[in-house]
């Protein structure tokens, strides 16, 4: 992958200066560990001249996001939740003075191919602004954009109504208290088994080794009472975690 701060900062400049895209301007970093999915994010919505949206980073991990967020400081940063490294949760923590910023705060919205109701709930605790799926089309990705830009929360129209009855209601918690137990790592292997993958595919996605992957399994087996991955799989697939 290219140098994920590389930015093009140059041809933004110059077209925000003959007006050609309107007076709107955002600058956004992608955060993806899909290397096929930010180059379709940025070559629908990164042509400044049309959509005022300048991408002036990239990053496939948590590390990698951090440091180009604190490097480039965008107005928005449109954040994958399952990344290597901790997921989105674990960047909006290291992100959070920049998102407390009162006079260039970083602002971010989740995209997501996940709808599930711990992915949602977690990134929208950690300070997310909003929260869209991967269905959305390019027209309302841009625009999405610049509302979180301004301030304002945006959620896909199928989460919106979960989203506000989750934080409403006082009569049950948001997050599954069996899922509590359990490290954002921990959720992270969890994941990845119940969809099937070998511990040593695990290894290599998150970065870690195959003993590694088995410590944090048998971790999640005992803390969810369960006997072996079938179980856990069951489990997850129950919670819509898949």
């Amino acid at each position: 992958m290219s140098d994920p701060t590389e930015a093009n900062g140059t041809a933004g400049a110059d077209e925000a200066a003959d007006g050609t895209a309107g007076e709107r301007r955002v600058r956004v970093v992608l955060v993806d560990d899909h290397r096929m999915f930010r180059t379709g994010v940025q070559a629908e919505i990164g042509q400044t001249a049309q959509t005022g949206v300048e991408v002036v980073g990239e990053a496939a991990d948590v590390d990698q996001a951090v440091t180009v967020i604190t490097a480039t400081r965008p107005e928005v940063v449109l954040l994958d939740v399952h990344l290597p490294g901790g997921g989105g949760v674990e960047v909006l923590r290291r992100c959070a003075p920049l998102m407390s910023d009162t006079e260039r705060p970083v602002r971010f919205l989740a995209l997501s191919v996940s709808d599930a109701a711990e992915d949602v709930i977690g990134v929208i605790r950690g300070g997310a602004r909003g929260y869209v799926t991967k269905t959305i089309t390019g027209t309302d990705l841009v625009n999405s954009v610049f509302r979180v830009q301004e301030g304002d929360a945006v959620f896909s129209p199928r989460l919106a109504g979960f989203v506000l009855d989750a934080f409403a209601s006082t009569d049950a918690p948001p997050v599954d208290e069996d899922l509590d137990r359990l490290t954002q790592r921990e959720r992270e292997v969890l994941r990845l088994i119940a969809r099937g993958y070998a511990y040593k595919e695990i290894a290599k996605q998150l970065y870690i080794s195959v003993k590694t992957v088995e410590s944090h399994v048998s971790a999640v087996l005992r803390k969810l009472q369960l006997s072996n991955r079938h179980e856990l799989t069951r489990w997850a697939t129950a919670r819509r975690l898949v």
